[in-house]
């Protein structure tokens, strides 16, 4: 007597990424034959050149600073048995050791997530792959693309990332014109950087290398730093920025970068030209969607070569998933992983809850830092959305007080008919950790009395929130 088996379902991953990562795990975990390629190593280049080395780099800067900035708490240092000839310190930074502990753990960070993978039972596959229609991937598993092995799926996740934009006119060299994925190489803190570009990469480079110790010029072309950012939060930003002695150019563009000896020559669209001994490029990423096979295989994406995915991360082929920041959705590590998740949750038929783009948290690793969650203040202002906006000043809460905070705010949106929470903005020392109940806020529909009605620790900065959600109870 023959018995038919169903055949395990199939999934392959192409990119190892925190959205290919996430989905390789999921489809484990719910049964699935899983092939992960990945040409780089696991994590993706936001684990090895993106996120976790940057970050890494910027608590080193919030450490320097802390360092820089005892003194104003009543913390003096001196030599043993001297006293009465406190001062306030020099901080040395020795780059070299910085980068190489930031590389490890990047390392470490990768290592950590390929042995979840093996150990979950996912397949790992180390080369170049692009689609072979819709239901196969090729990988070049050998050094000039000599060797091949086919892997067919019921299922295609591709989870390739982004690497950095590159102008003709400012062409990276790895030495003195660099990407955001060159900077980790340097030996030495620069002596002037220069960074071309104001968004998000842009302000925290300039931020952290400033706190490093570097002279730092910031070109913007636009009237004000993080121009795509909540208005108030950039103004502080920019503020900080001057008052740490960071040289900001608004309504700046730069023409050209190139190298002049041991020095960096960016000239401006006005003739103007600004000289340093290194220039950061941070004007964008472009998806890595070229060669991939996609079109060919019915695949849609967009004019700038993002692939358009729908909320279950979904393309335009019913059995081809895309997460990350080769898709259309926000160039968020959390959104990637999401989307990974998302995708194999629907391609196997599992319950699926689709992310509301709405409710995504944000992050820029400043100093301070911005964090941001739902509509936003310009979005009210416009009629888009009915709302009230409460900003409340950091300076006035007793935690920041005894921290020495200068800088920041709380702002809290909420609907002008229900009083539900629909956004916030937070600008202040660890923001990214704050925003979280807000996030919970803005995705469960709280109310601002409702909001409120939870105990903070006192004194903590957290309670600033339910002060803000508080002086918002007559909103309705």
């Amino acid at each position: 007597m023959a018995y038919e088996f169903e055949r395990t379902q199939r999934i392959a991953v192409l990119g190892g990424g925190p959205g290919g990562y996430e989905a390789a795990l999921a489809g484990a975990q719910l049964g699935a034959e899983v092939t992960l390629i990945e040409r780089a190593g696991v994590g993706g280049s936001a684990v090895l050149t993106d996120v976790v080395p940057s970050k890494s780099l910027i608590a080193t800067a919030e450490a320097s600073n802390a360092v820089k900035e005892a003194a104003d708490l009543g913390v003096q240092f001196y030599a043993k048995g001297d006293a009465e000839k406190a001062v306030k310190p020099n901080v040395a930074i020795n780059l070299a050791a910085v980068n190489k502990r930031l590389l490890g753990l990047a390392a470490q960070q990768s290592d950590d997530m390929r042995s979840n993978l093996i150990d979950a039972g996912v397949h790992l596959v180390h080369g170049e792959g692009r689609l072979d229609g819709p239901n196969a991937v090729i990988v070049a598993t050998a050094k000039g693309g000599t060797d091949f092995d086919r892997i067919e799926a019921d299922t295609l996740v591709v989870s390739v990332g982004a690497t950095p934009r590159v102008l003709g006119t400012a062409v990276p060299d790895g030495e003195r014109i660099l990407t955001w994925t060159q900077l980790y190489h340097l030996q030495q803190v620069p002596e002037h950087l220069i960074v071309v570009g104001s968004g998000v990469t842009g302000a925290e480079f300039a931020s952290a290398y400033r706190a490093l110790g570097a002279k730092v010029t910031l070109i913007s072309s636009r009237d004000q730093v993080l121009p795509g950012e909540d208005a108030d939060a950039a103004s502080v930003i920019e503020k900080v920025f001057k008052r740490h002695g960071m040289k900001v150019l608004n309504k700046s563009r730069a023409e050209s970068v190139v190298r002049d000896g041991d020095e960096v020559v960016a000239t401006l669209s006005d003739g103007r030209e600004v000289r340093g001994s290194h220039c950061l490029m941070a004007v964008g990423s472009v998806p890595n969607t070229g060669d991939l096979g996609l079109e060919q295989a019915g695949v849609q994406l967009s004019d700038s070569g993002h692939i358009r995915v729908n909320r279950v991360a979904r393309t335009s082929m019913p059995n081809i998933y895309a997460a990350g920041d080769c898709t259309t959705f926000p160039p968020l590590a959390s959104v990637a992983s999401m989307q990974g998740r998302t995708a194999v949750f629907h391609a196997m038929g599992d319950i699926v809850n689709p992310p509301e783009l709405r409710n995504i948290t944000s992050n820029i690793f400043t100093q301070p830092e911005i964090a941001a969650v739902g509509w936003t203040q310009r979005e009210i202002e416009e009629g888009v959305v009915p709302g009230v906006v409460y900003k409340l000043p950091l300076a006035s809460n007793p935690r920041a007080k005894m921290m020495g905070i200068r800088d920041g705010f709380v702002k809290l949106f909420a609907s002008s008919g229900s009083g539900a929470i629909i956004g916030g903005v937070i600008v202040a020392p660890k923001a990214s950790e704050l925003i979280f109940p807000l996030a919970l806020a803005v995705e469960h529909r709280l109310t601002v009395d409702q909001f409120a009605e939870a105990f903070p620790v006192y004194p903590s900065l957290s309670g600033s929130l339910t002060d803000a959600a508080r002086a918002m109870h007559v909103v309705r």
